[in-house]
């Protein structure tokens, strides 16, 4: 995965064969401090939802090189980059270890490659965009992965449309309920959502 500075991306995976990666509260939580340790330090988070058998966040990549500070050693951009990678998959393997333990199981929790899906423009260079007469175009089929605001939506439904709850604010482990103040996680970046005009109003 390349990911660019400034570039809002949906990262995303799933069990192997569709397998559950979450078998009780506790591996919910425990995933959460995983993304929290090995995601958080290179991207502001804007959106997240652990379902059973996957999950999904939606991130706005740091710019090192214009003053944003890792909570770690490296501090190049272009590195930080590179580490961003990295950390996705450290968190996985680390994340699969544990599970394995638990459920004295063996192989790979999670499908070999996690997918990232760039979301907006930046500088004209993203690699799923393309311009037309005037006009900017995303390169993908996909609705739900289409444009900030879709995307963030949708990860915040998908409990709903899962049947896994009747009311986004009923499932407890996505960033619904911080965004509408039924929470005070501190995991996503609130001022950031505001400032890019994110809005949590859902309707189904």
């Amino acid at each position: 995965m390349y990911f660019e500075p400034n570039g809002i991306y949906h990262i995303y995976n799933q069990g192997n064969n569709r397998q559950k990666i979450y078998y009780n509260r506790e591996n919910y939580v425990f995933f959460t401090q995983k993304i929290r340790d090995h995601i958080l330090p290179y991207v502001d988070i804007l959106a997240w939802c652990l379902m059973p058998n996957h999950f999904h966040l939606m991130v706005e990549v740091k710019d090192f090189s214009r003053g944003a500070t890792l909570s770690r050693t490296p501090t190049k951009s272009l590195k930080a980059e590179i580490d961003l990678n990295h950390s996705i998959g450290v968190m996985l393997s680390s994340y699969t270890r544990a599970i394995n333990k638990q459920e004295n199981s063996t192989g790979s929790l999670f499908r070999q490659k996690t997918k990232a899906i760039c979301l907006n423009e930046i500088q004209g260079i993203s690699s799923h965009w393309y311009t037309s007469f005037g006009v900017t175009f995303m390169k993908i089929d996909l609705p739900e992965f289409q444009y900030p605001q879709v995307c963030f939506n949708y990860i915040h439904a998908n409990p709903v449309n899962a049947g896994l709850v009747k009311r986004a604010e009923d499932w407890e482990f996505s960033s619904y309920k911080d965004l509408i103040g039924m929470r005070g996680g501190n995991l996503i970046n609130r001022q950031r959502v505001d400032e890019l005009g994110l809005k949590t109003e859902l309707a189904f």
